[in-house]
């Protein structure tokens, strides 16, 4: 199989499995099969998704260095818009259902409710990274955009935070995904990513496989 039509398999993959979660709950909204409260299985598995695929997305740079195939960069920006859709209908499940639309309530959860406070973090940061995801604003940010993007780190840092906090009991998942961030943190040390001698006038096919198909993260 060439490259072209791995990427391709790949992609479809991608796209399945980033939408077979969403698919899942809307069956399960339509045929009332979320359990007693729907509204908190819709909440609670938005933000699972939305915080899994962040976790995948950072993790497609490290595989990329660690295997060399250098297509791989390709899915990074639908993983990361993916997992930013996810965390849209998570924040907007929270507002219409839990504040019904009522700014000043809102407000005051988020001030009053410190796992809300680090979600709402989360969300805000990861917004811009969303926004400036296409080739024109990496052309306009210029290497500004490279240092905006490692956000999406602080955004997974804060979104494991607001998921550890939320579930208070049994924080094995919570602790599980921390210790994933951890790792992939870990892999960008100068040391283990290969970098560390890099020169500002590395050759521009490097320089582009890294630019090329931008994501919510760098």
């Amino acid at each position: 199989m060439n490259t072209k039509a791995t990427v391709l398999l790949v992609k479809v993959v991608l796209w399945v499995s980033a939408l077979a979660p969403g698919a899942w709950l809307v069956r399960g909204l339509v045929l009332s099969d979320l359990g007693p409260n729907p509204i908190e299985e819709l909440t609670h598995w938005t933000g699972m998704t939305a915080l899994v695929l962040l976790l995948v997305t950072l993790s497609v740079s490290p595989f990329r260095r660690l295997t060399g195939w250098n297509p791989v960069i390709k899915i990074r920006r639908p993983l990361g818009l993916f997992a930013y859709f996810y965390a849209v209908v998570h924040f907007s499940i929270w507002f219409a259902f839990d504040m019904v639309f009522n700014l000043t309530w809102m407000l005051e959860d988020i001030a009053e409710r410190k796992y809300i406070t680090v979600g709402m973090a989360a969300f805000l940061v990861l917004t811009p990274l969303a926004v400036t995801s296409t080739r024109g604003w990496i052309r306009r940010l210029g290497r500004r955009w490279t240092s905006l993007h490692k956000g999406a780190y602080l955004a997974a840092g804060l979104g494991v935070v607001h998921y550890y906090w939320l579930v208070k009991a049994d924080t094995r998942l919570p602790l599980l995904l921390a210790f994933c961030l951890l790792v992939l943190l870990i892999a960008r040390l100068p040391a283990l990513s290969g970098r560390g001698g890099r020169s500002k006038n590395a050759p521009k096919a490097e320089r582009k496989s890294s630019e090329t198909d931008a994501p919510v993260t760098a």
